[in-house]
């Protein structure tokens, strides 16, 4: 007979956890093992995590540090844990989120359960509409910095259960693997890319920042997606006296504001006539700025609104470069758009939220790239790029759902 486990882990909860992993799919971790190699022996791996978690024996191990290049020439450090310890941090995750997110604040919009970022995005339109100033944040190296004492002191002020206290200390204690193999110790923050990082992001800055705010600042509005957030002023002093608030706040919460990227921005439109150096910012891929608008009589007028940024529409033109569908003249026409209309449908469904006329020039690079593929695969059409661009142009209005973005540049077709 099966000795009772000191923690009430049931196989149910590890075996609802795996599908969630297995789902969002992921890199190897340190132990090079993928999902797929996991799921050969699968039934006694779960059992053997299962055991280990309600025993209470179970170690994370490493995280391999990966670095992902940033368009300024940085890098964005992530934080990729095996295959088993995705799940066991789901087990951990899916055991607490439904009690700590019910506290957390209706403008936090990041990585929640019935929260998106379009939500965020359509309540900053509204408020920049309210609101002549918005002071944009940006937290210095924020997951790779939070104090481990407060965020274990805000996590035991909600969550009671030993096991869940035990592991997430563990997690966060777990040392990283560095890209030359290295391995170094952590003795702060939580690596962006693991499965509870953003739910312990949320619970941090919680209390940093969204019950502060609350507290000090009832009166200012806020949108926040994980770690980027926006305050909403209504004078250039009051953003300013917030910003210097901030400093001190973050300061004490063993957080640093990024001087460089964090700005006070006005938010000029037709009524606010002024003059400011920054009038625009970035929030969640798209850019607010002053644009011109047409009311329902027809009118033009300056409205301050988002639409996609350019550092958005730069990545997905680096991305479809890197299709190189001028190397696929093996592929019909029907192949590549099987291939690649997920991938567009995604991008059309988000950026197209507000302003579609922005993405139309992005989206005609992928039409540049068929009419090269054109001129390799048929001979009557090698250099003769006009032919193979009026020939693309037939089939988009014949076959106009062919691609995902057809109908949305070609609707007058």
């Amino acid at each position: 007979m099966e000795r009772a486990k000191p923690f009430s882990i049931s196989k149910g909860q590890v075996w609802e956890a795996y599908k969630r992993v297995k789902a969002n799919q992921g890199a190897a971790g340190v132990d090079g093992q993928t999902i797929n190699e996991f799921e050969v022996d699968l039934s006694n791996n779960l059992y053997k995590l299962w055991n280990r978690m309600a025993s209470g024996s179970y170690q994370a191990p490493a995280v391999k540090r990966v670095e992902i290049p940033k368009d300024n020439g940085g890098v964005r450090p992530l934080g990729i844990p095996t295959v088993s310890d995705r799940i066991a941090q789901m087990v951990v995750k899916q055991a607490v989120e439904p009690d700590l997110d019910r506290h957390f604040h209706e403008d936090s919009y990041g990585y929640r359960p019935g929260k998106s970022a379009h939500e965020a995005i359509e309540r900053a339109r509204e408020r920049c509409w309210k609101y002549d100033w918005v002071l944009d944040l940006d937290i210095k190296g924020f997951f790779d910095n939070i104090p481990h004492d407060l965020l274990m002191r805000a996590l035991q002020h909600h969550v009671k259960e030993k096991w869940v206290l035990l592991y997430v200390e563990r997690w966060l204690k777990a040392p990283v693997q560095m890209p030359d193999g290295s391995i170094e110790k952590r003795n702060k923050g939580t690596p962006q890319g693991g499965v509870i990082s953003p739910l312990l992001a949320n619970l941090f800055l919680h209390y940093a920042f969204d019950k502060w705010m609350e507290r000090n600042y009832p009166c200012t509005p806020f949108e926040r997606y994980a770690d980027d957030g926006i305050c909403h002023c209504k004078t250039m002093e009051e953003a300013k006296r917030l910003k210097e608030a901030l400093e001190t706040r973050f300061k004490e919460c063993g957080l640093e504001l990024n001087q460089e990227k964090t700005s006070i921005v006005y938010c000029r439109d037709i009524n606010r006539k002024g003059e400011h150096s920054d009038t625009s910012f970035d929030f969640l891929g798209y850019t607010f700025r002053p644009r011109c608008s047409k009311n329902r009589w027809g009118k033009y007028f300056v409205n301050f609104s988002p639409a996609m940024s350019n550092k958005a529409g730069k990545a997905i033109r680096k991305e479809i470069r890197s299709w190189n569908l001028c190397q696929r003249s093996e592929k019909t026409l029907e192949d590549l758009a099987r291939m690649f209309n997920a991938k567009i449908r995604g991008w059309i469904n988000y950026y197209g939220a507000y302003y579609k006329s922005q993405m139309y020039s992005t989206l005609r690079q992928i039409d540049r790239k068929l009419v090269l593929w054109a001129t390799r695969k048929y001979k009557n059409l090698r250099g003769h790029k006009r032919r193979a661009s009026h020939m693309l142009r037939r089939i988009s209005v014949q076959q106009r759902e062919l691609f995902a973005h057809w109908p949305l540049l070609y609707c007058q077709g």
